[in-house]
């Protein structure tokens, strides 16, 4: 396959193996998907040159995931496809954690499931921090350990302790299962560490749901973590937004809002009004909010979810930093670590949420 011969062995993690056997399920669930099951690259869109020979090779595999076009009906569709890809990323996030020597060990907190990530060092400045993850997946995929890639890449580049939820998700919980969890883990945490020495980060619907946590945290009257860091966030559910137009197509790594994206929002929903600020943080109040790093790229079909959360984060007087990649698509820092923008990104997340922890 081109996929491959193109891309090494680093470089097929988390969300490039759910992509291969997503291009299986296409074949074994036929009635899971629409008629239409190919979109073209825009031919005045060539791979940029100004990336990473390592992002180029991702870029340049077109399109680089085949579940886009998924549309499950039932919940044993949407059940099967789940458990299937499953197979696949959990045994790439056992390899991206060996890989980078951090400990993966489950356990339970706030009687959720939770993985403890421990990199091989801990820096001595943060023996009393630690960073809650919160992983992607549209609201529907990488349970279990197959949440924990991206916990296992900020442990290892930040060297501190992650703790990875492992979130309930629908069809059987739908909204707002995935929310309360991380609150209940976040609850827990405040039992061994002053909310000043926590973090939260997550990217995608970890991005989103970073936000959305917060907004509950605002909610309850509970202390506010030192800092967030949602990448790429699934700020608005709906289909608003400049980028989800303009980068239709262009994005290899959604490539589109419609079918599996819209059918995972209205899965995850479950009815509920998509512009609840709890579902699309980018309609709440985000006064008082913590300090906010945001991460996006020029081809990311999020862009205008980032962007717009980053202004209105902007507006209520909240420090908000957002960094941009050239010519990346959706949270491509998450597949290869020995890519310059992966090493770059959470360097650039560590510095800032110890920015953060050393202003308290």
């Amino acid at each position: 396959m081109i996929f491959t011969t193109q891309v090494s062995l680093l470089a097929t993690f988390s969300r490039l193996g759910a992509c291969l056997i997503l291009l299986l399920l296409t074949a074994a669930f036929p009635t899971l998907c629409p008629a239409r099951t190919h979109l073209e690259r825009p031919p005045s869109e060539p791979v940029p040159e100004t990336v990473s020979p390592q992002l180029k090779k991702l870029l340049g595999v077109y399109p680089l995931c085949s579940f886009w076009h998924l549309t499950p009906v039932t919940a044993t569709a949407w059940k099967d496809l789940v458990n299937k890809v499953s197979v696949t990323t959990a045994k790439e996030a056992r390899v991206i954690s060996e890989k980078l020597k951090v400990s993966v060990r489950s356990a339970s907190m706030g009687h959720v499931p939770v993985f403890d990530l421990l990199p091989s060092e801990i820096a001595h400045a943060h023996d009393k921090r630690i960073l809650l993850h919160v992983h992607g997946g549209a609201y529907v995929l990488n349970p279990g350990i197959s949440g924990t890639s991206e916990g296992s890449f900020m442990a290892h580049f930040g060297k501190i302790r992650v703790i990875s939820v492992d979130y309930r998700m629908p069809p059987d919980y739908p909204y707002p299962a995935a929310l309360d969890d991380v609150v209940s883990v976040y609850r827990e945490l405040l039992k061994t560490y002053p909310a000043k020495s926590i973090g939260v980060f997550g990217s995608s619907t970890g991005g989103g749901l970073t936000l959305a946590l917060v907004l509950k945290l605002k909610e309850l009257g509970l202390p506010l973590p030192a800092a967030i860091a949602p990448g790429s966030p699934w700020s608005d559910l709906n289909k608003i937004g400049d980028s989800y137009f303009t980068h239709e197509g262009l994005d290899n790594s959604l490539v589109t809002y419609d079918y599996f994206i819209k059918s995972a929002a209205e899965l995850y929903a479950a009815g509920h009004d998509l512009k609840d600020p709890l579902l699309s943080p980018v309609y709440g109040d985000v006064t008082g909010f913590p300090p906010v790093m945001l991460t996006s790229g020029t081809r990311d079909l999020f862009l205008s979810n980032t962007v717009r959360m980053h202004l209105k984060l902007r507006e209520a007087g909240v420090p908000a930093d957002l960094m941009v990649f050239e010519g990346m698509s959706h949270v491509l820092y998450m597949i290869d670590p020995e890519m310059p923008e992966t090493k770059l990104h959470f360097s650039e997340l560590s510095k800032f949420f110890d920015r953060a922890f050393e202003a308290h």
